[in-house]
């Protein structure tokens, strides 16, 4: 059973404050009765969250944190004790501690952070870090030019934002990169551009050149499709009526039309036609 993630577990047995759900291994769990429904019978399987109650007990929700064991996310300070800071972390009857040793700056009740969620071998509780640095690799990361990855916005920063890619490095997207706002904490898909000697990735939210020309190709086709085969825009129109139908900049859509052309699947002129 893995506690600080979800699981499919099966339905065991009826108690009066719940059910109690078992793992492969007979590992046993309660699902309180707040969270359960009507549809819900012996024998079935149910995905949960599993986490540890505030007596340090393992117990499920059908609730969804904010962030699992192993993720990085923003997350609200909701208050501030003798012990640490605790975020809000998306579930009703427990919120995450953030110890003082884990803060790199005193944490403010009302202010969010980003944080990463790990599971502390030593007291077995789930806890959160805002120390990022020694959750990431150190390794020289493996990624390889227009890879698709995950990215979360952690910081801005002179030349753009610091980022973490794939929950494993940091990496950076550069402001001249950015067609768009971004927000801290939030999540995108990104490509890798490139990692440098230094192991330091640069990544980049629109899609490489090569894919947002052969991605523009395929979207002017279904355009072509959908108005008889003919099309007013050309590769002289102004880039502000090019944006308005095809939200892209006008030196993509001049390359996409000319590699339909090269495809003899268009003929230009005063309007694109269809061949």
């Amino acid at each position: 059973m893995k506690i600080g993630n979800f699981n499919t577990l099966t339905i065991g047995r009826v108690v009066d404050f719940g059910l109690y759900l078992t793992d492969e291994e007979g590992n046993e769990v309660l699902l309180p009765n707040r969270y359960v429904t009507p549809e819900m019978k012996l024998g079935m399987d149910v995905n949960v969250f599993v986490y540890n109650d505030s007596e340090n007990r393992p117990v499920a929700t059908t609730e969804k944190p904010h962030a699992v064991v192993g993720d990085f996310a923003l997350m609200k300070v909701k208050a501030v004790n003798a012990v640490g800071a605790f975020l809000d972390w998306g579930l009703v009857a427990k919120d995450l501690l953030v110890p003082f040793r884990e803060q790199r700056v005193r944490m403010l009740a009302g202010r969010s952070y980003i944080v990463h969620v790990y599971l502390d071998t030593a007291t077995g509780r789930i806890v959160a870090s805002a120390k990022l640095d020694k959750f990431l690799s150190r390794h020289t990361p493996r990624y390889y030019h227009r890879q698709k990855v995950d990215v979360l916005i952690v910081q801005r920063t002179e030349l753009g934002y610091k980022i973490i890619v794939n929950n494993s490095h940091w990496g950076i997207i550069y402001q001249n990169e950015l067609y768009r706002d971004v927000n801290i904490g939030e999540r995108h898909n990104g490509f890798i551009k490139q990692v440098r000697d230094d192991g330091k990735i640069d990544v980049t939210l629109s899609k490489i050149e090569k894919m947002r020309v052969d991605d523009m190709g395929e979207r002017i086709m279904e355009y072509l499709k959908r108005h008889d085969g003919e099309m007013k825009l050309n590769d002289k129109s102004s880039p502000d009526d090019i944006m308005q139908v095809f939200s892209c900049s006008k030196k993509d859509f001049k390359k996409a039309l000319g590699l339909l052309y090269k495809q003899h699947l268009v003929s230009l002129g005063d309007t694109v036609k269809l061949l």
